[in-house]
């Protein structure tokens, strides 16, 4: 379905992102990765799948970098068809005591990449009149949870940032939707179950059994593989007159 088309996808490296970005790939779609640490196993898994990838390290709190990273995904591909917004840090602790670098950190990853990125791309997608443009926000971005200020600021703007989007492509061939996902079994999320496990001096397991049962009540991670089929979805006919929707996939923790 794909075929002949450019997705750059931030963050991919693990997790969500690379979840969407081998979604993407089975599809057909030419794939630009970007993040930290390993590239070369993403790189070869996307290679698998018979479509040409390459990848950039650009720093997303860094616009330089992010100009770049655009830049070196038209020269390699023509242009960026696809352009998922996916790249995301966290921190946790109360407003009072919140690490004032964290925030500017948080704010910089989670919303102004998808901006700069954005505004990057949205020129050669407005003049082939074909692009889509997926925000993976959060169910943060719908609601908020204690002690995530800037997570939860960002994500809300992440939201408002895709409908300000749509509204001014809703005319031409370019839609940009997000996706909220619930819990999923991230490397950050990870973290949360490691750290509940040792406050409460309970097992792996039982911790995630703890964290689902606060907030969804489907008692089930949602999946990377979950995610990249909803993004699959944006991308495909079907989704050709869905614009500025908030899309959320959480096991129910909205519905309550």
């Amino acid at each position: 379905m794909l075929k002949g088309k450019t997705a750059l996808v931030t963050g991919s490296t693990s997790g969500i992102g690379l979840g969407i970005a081998k979604a993407l790939a089975r599809q057909g779609a030419n794939i630009v990765l970007n993040g930290f640490g390993d590239s070369e196993g993403p790189t070869s898994e996307i290679a698998a799948l018979g479509v040409q990838v390459a990848f950039h390290g650009a720093d997303m709190s860094k616009p330089a970098e992010i100009a770049d990273m655009m830049a070196f995904a038209a020269s390699r591909f023509g242009r960026v068809d696809i352009l998922v917004n996916n790249a995301g840090i966290q921190h946790v602790a109360r407003i009072e005591s919140f690490p004032v670098e964290r925030w500017d950190a948080i704010i910089a990853i989670n919303l102004s990449s998808a901006f700069h990125a954005t505004r990057l791309a949205l020129p050669a997608m407005r003049e082939a009149n074909w692009g889509r443009i997926i925000n993976v926000a959060s169910v943060h971005g719908l609601v908020a949870s204690a002690e995530k200020s800037a997570y939860v600021a960002a994500k809300h703007g992440v939201v408002g940032l895709t409908k300000v989007t749509a509204l001014e492509t809703a005319p031409t061939g370019v839609t940009c939707n997000a996706i909220c996902p619930g819990w999923v079994l991230t490397p950050l999320v990870q973290k949360q179950v490691d750290a509940r496990a040792a406050a409460l001096g309970v097992s792996n397991e039982e911790a995630k059994r703890v964290l689902l049962g606060e907030k969804e009540p489907s008692m089930q991670f949602t999946t990377p593989e979950e995610l990249g089929e909803l993004a699959v979805f944006f991308c495909s006919p079907a989704g050709a007159n869905v614009r500025g929707v908030a899309w959320n996939m959480d096991g129910g923790w909205t519905a309550q």
